[in-house]
C-alpha cells in the first residue's frame, strides 16, 4: 500500500512542495520526512516577506508529514503481520497432511467393513436417521442415530445391509433425515476424507483428499 504524501494548502510555491512531496511518496519513512522538511524550508525562505505563509497552514502541513509516517508505520506492522500468518498458516495445513476430516459432501467408501460419515446439525433434534444407498439409488440400509445436540455428529456404518448380509466394499452414498417435535430439521451431510497434501492460495489453503477431491480448509467440520 503507497501512502498518499501531504498536500499542501498554499498555491504556488505550495503547489509545487505538494507535487514533489507525492513523488517521494513510495521512499522510506525517513527519506520521505527528510525530502518534506527540506521543501518545507525552501518553501518559508522564498516566500513573499509582504505575503508570508500562515502558521497554520505550516502547522497543518507538519500535522499532514505526521499522518504519513504513522501509515507508513502501521503498513509495515500489518506487512509482518501478514507474513507470520502466512507462515503459521504453512506449518498448520503441513500438519494435516495424513489427518482424516469431515467436510460437506454425501460420499460413504466402505472399506474393511466400515464406512466414516457424519451430520452438520442446525439444531439439537429427537431423532436423526441416515439412508445409505448404493451407486443405483438402491437402499443398502438406515442408521437411526436418536437424539442430537446441535453441530457436528460423526457416524460410522458397518457395512450390514438391511437384510442383514454385508455389503461389498466401495462407494456408496447417504442422505439424512432429521426431525424435532415431528418437523424437519436443516442437516447437513458431511463426508468423510483423508488430506494426502494441501495448496496454499492467497485467500485459502486447499486440502488435497483421496475421495473429496479439493476441499478449501475454511469447508472442514471436523479434523480427525
Amino acid at each position: 500500500m503507497t501512502a498518499v504524501s501531504p498536500t499542501a494548502s498554499t498555491t504556488g510555491t505550495g503547489a509545487t512542495l505538494a507535487s514533489q512531496s507525492a513523488t517521494s511518496a513510495s521512499s522510506s519513512v525517513s527519506d520521505t520526512q527528510q525530502t518534506f522538511l527540506k521543501l518545507l524550508v525552501t518553501q518559508m525562505q522564498n516566500q513573499d516577506p509582504l505575503n508570508p505563509m500562515d502558521n497554520a497552514q505550516v502547522t497543518s502541513q507538519l500535522a499532514q508529514l505526521s499522518t504519513v509516517d504513522g501509515i507508513n508505520q502501521l503498513n509495515t506492522t500489518l506487512q509482518g503481520m501478514a507474513s507470520a500468518y502466512a507462515d503459521t498458516r504453512s506449518m498448520q495445513a503441513a500438519g494435516l497432511i495424513g489427518r482424516s476430516v469431515l467436510a460437506q459432501g454425501s460420499q460413504l467408501v466402505l472399506q474393511n467393513g466400515a464406512a466414516n460419515g457424519g451430520v452438520d446439525l442446525s439444531q439439537a433434534v429427537d431423532d436423526l436417521v441416515v439412508t445409505v444407498s448404493d451407486p443405483a439409488g438402491n437402499v443398502q440400509n438406515k442408521i437411526d442415530l436418536g437424539a442430537q445436540a446441535a453441530g457436528v455428529v460423526p457416524f460410522q456404518w458397518n457395512g450390514q445391509k438391511a437384510d442383514g448380509t454385508n455389503a461389498p466394499s466401495g462407494k456408496y452414498t447417504f442422505s439424512v433425515q432429521a426431525t424435532q417435535g415431528g418437523n424437519s430439521v436443516d442437516a447437513t451431510s458431511l463426508a468423510y476424507a483423508t488430506v494426502g497434501s494441501v495448496t496454499l492460495g492467497a485467500q485459502d489453503t486447499t486440502l488435497n483428499t483421496d475421495s473429496l477431491g479439493g476441499v478449501a480448509l475454511s469447508q472442514v467440520k471436523q479434523i480427525f
